[in-house]
């Protein structure tokens, strides 16, 4: 079985005005790059009940957010999160990404996915769109596993150089759920301190300092896979930023775009023996863009590797 990556035209219709870091360019570098690997299944969003997403956030929430898309221009969701009109479709196919992604595995279409999706998700909280974020595609993911296949054990890993406190948020007191984290810290959201471990111990946050070079994350990373080895993870979510990246603007770690083939090999053969392989990897942040798809580009081929 092959990787498949899952993106909609819709995307780049998600418009947050000149200059915004978070940008459709964003998405068009990725696919563009990941057209150079032949051994991928491109696939699209699927619809979904959108009754899911009552389970991840407040019923007010989603009812002001589907009625604060305009019909014209930009609209602030928050200080840093924009809408346009071509958001609407943007947000809802980036959840039916991730709910197609996880068919796909499930139905053993294809052995694992990358859904390149914009908007991000890991910022959004139960109550509260913030960080580019409006839906968290990943929490979604998540509660679709438990809901319709069942799972009992499954494991979010955030790479993204900013902490997920919207994943951190949603699952602070589910214990079938384990949200691992390594990000710069003190830092943008003000989240993610190892004092920070959820209700049954399922949350593991790995501070890290700005200037972390690959060597020292690695080491980190080293804390991050014991933790899912002992968690046993029947599915694994990768909430997959590439902002970690040296050449990006909004943060300060030093990484290289290859060591996120080696992140994601490492974390992979960690827990092939409990997942089967069974991974899904949503796109967060990255925000320069050849970084992002150099560095998504990598990611990918360690998806494949994994398949053979």
């Amino acid at each position: 079985m092959k990787t498949a990556v899952i993106s909609s035209k819709t995307s780049v219709n998600h418009l947050t005005g000149d200059g915004h870091p978070e940008q459709p360019k964003r998405v068009k570098a990725i696919t563009e790059k990941l057209k150079k690997n032949k051994n991928l299944l491109w696939d699209k969003p699927s619809t979904f009940d959108h009754n899911i997403l009552k389970k991840v956030h407040d019923e007010d929430y989603i009812n002001t957010v589907k009625k604060s898309f305009p019909s014209q221009g930009l609209k602030f969701l928050d200080g840093d999160t924009i809408i346009s009109p071509g958001s609407k479709d943007a947000s809802i196919d980036a959840v039916g990404s991730v709910i197609k992604a996880i068919n796909g595995v499930e139905q053993k279409k294809f052995k694992n996915a990358f859904c390149v999706v914009r908007p991000p998700g890991h910022h959004a909280e139960k109550n509260k769109a913030m960080g580019f974020c409006i839906y968290n595609n990943c929490a979604v993911a998540a509660h679709y596993l438990i809901e319709k296949y069942r799972y009992k054990r499954i494991a979010i890993f955030d790479p993204d150089v900013h902490h997920g406190n919207g994943t951190q948020d949603i699952f602070y007191n589910n214990k079938n759920v384990l949200y691992l984290s390594t990000h710069q810290y003190p830092f943008y959201p003000g989240t993610g301190s190892e004092k920070e471990k959820g209700k049954h111990n399922n949350i593991f946050n790995v501070p890290l300092p700005a200037g972390t070079t690959s060597e020292k994350y690695m080491n980190a990373l080293d804390r991050v896979l014991n933790k899912l080895v002992e968690f046993k993870p029947e599915f694994l979510i990768l909430s997959m930023g590439f902002d970690a990246n040296i050449a990006d603007p909004l943060a300060q770690f030093e990484l290289k775009s290859e060591d996120f083939y080696e992140i994601t090999k490492r974390t992979l053969k960690a827990t092939n023996k409990f997942t089967n392989g069974k991974v899904v990897s949503v796109l967060e942040g990255g925000y320069d863009l050849n970084a992002l798809a150099d560095s998504a580009f990598n990611h990918v081929n360690a998806l494949v590797e994994n398949n053979e």
